[in-house]
């Protein structure tokens, strides 16, 4: 645990190290989250799924908040806020993660 609260690109660069294991990229150059809050004690992270019937969420939201814990101090709140819009589309993804999908 760490004795401060995390900046946004110290979030950002955790995240980077959760996985969607149906494609095997990363949640942030996917383009699934949609945004970091850091608030006094509370950290909140608005993501999303490529869709709603993802079966991987659970999985997804699980790894996330495990990565998210190891950063805040102890007795932060971490709220992982799903949402839906706007909907997620290809074209929130980094160039990373079009070079592995081999798209232009």
């Amino acid at each position: 645990m760490q004795s401060e609260m995390p900046t946004k690109e110290i979030v950002l660069n955790i995240l980077h190290n959760v996985i969607d294991p149906e494609v095997g990229v990363n949640i942030v150059d996917l383009g699934l989250v949609y945004g970091v809050e850091i608030s006094g004690n509370k950290l909140r992270v608005d993501l999303t799924m490529t869709t709603p019937a993802c079966p991987m969420s659970e999985m997804i939201l699980d790894d996330a908040r495990r990565a998210l814990a190891g950063l805040a101090p102890e007795g932060t709140e971490i709220d992982l806020n799903l949402v839906w819009e706007p909907p997620w589309s290809p074209d929130k993804m980094s160039d990373n993660a079009r070079d592995h999908f081999g798209w232009d």
